[in-house]
């Protein structure tokens, strides 16, 4: 998220809303924001073919209501509403697939992460995905955005609707679950 200080709102919105520079300048919004918006969707769905199809419809969704977009939020964080909603959505839709309460926790994820022929990382990693995928979705929301997208809290909660305060909390109850899940385990 660092390099989007060079990106200028007002200048995007500008060329995003002019018939002559609008695909261009979408073209480079998808090249700027494709990466970060691929690792908090694939976070939070763990397999990386749902991540590619979940980042396809996010900015799908994006060129089909850029005309509603006025720039009243950052652009990123109006991508990264419509990322988190379609990332909620498709996990409901995979609870409901795999018969599982929808308070009930998504351990299922980490199955997917153990077949995924992308994931490279060691037992470590996979035993911190297995906490988080622990944790309820909103908790494993800001732990992701804030431990590993170092988001800010002010941010978070325009993308999630949630005051700061509930942010840091929920962050500070998911850090406490993690270690509590790491004492377990070792």
């Amino acid at each position: 998220m660092a390099s989007e200080d060079r990106f200028s709102d007002e200048d995007f919105v500008a060329r995003l809303h002019n018939a002559d520079t609008c695909r261009a300048a979408f073209t480079e919004v998808m090249n700027h924001f494709s990466r970060p918006l691929y690792w908090q969707i694939r976070r939070m769905v763990i397999d990386h073919d749902a991540t590619n199809d979940l980042l396809q419809n996010t900015f799908m969704k994006a060129w089909d209501n850029i005309d509603n977009f006025r720039g009243d939020a950052k652009l990123s964080t109006w991508l990264y509403k419509i990322a988190v909603n379609e990332t909620l959505t498709y996990i409901a839709r995979e609870k409901a697939r795999n018969q599982v309460p929808i308070d009930g926790d998504d351990a299922f994820l980490v199955n997917n992460l153990e077949a995924d022929r992308y994931f490279d990382g060691n037992e470590l990693q996979l035993k911190l995905q297995r906490a988080i995928n622990r944790l309820p979705e909103k908790q494993r929301m800001v732990f992701n955005m804030r431990y590993f997208d170092d988001m800010k809290y002010e941010q978070m909660s325009e993308i999630l609707g949630t005051s700061v305060g509930a942010l840091k909390s929920s962050y500070h109850h998911a850090l406490k679950k993690i270690e509590q899940f790491f004492s377990d385990v070792d």
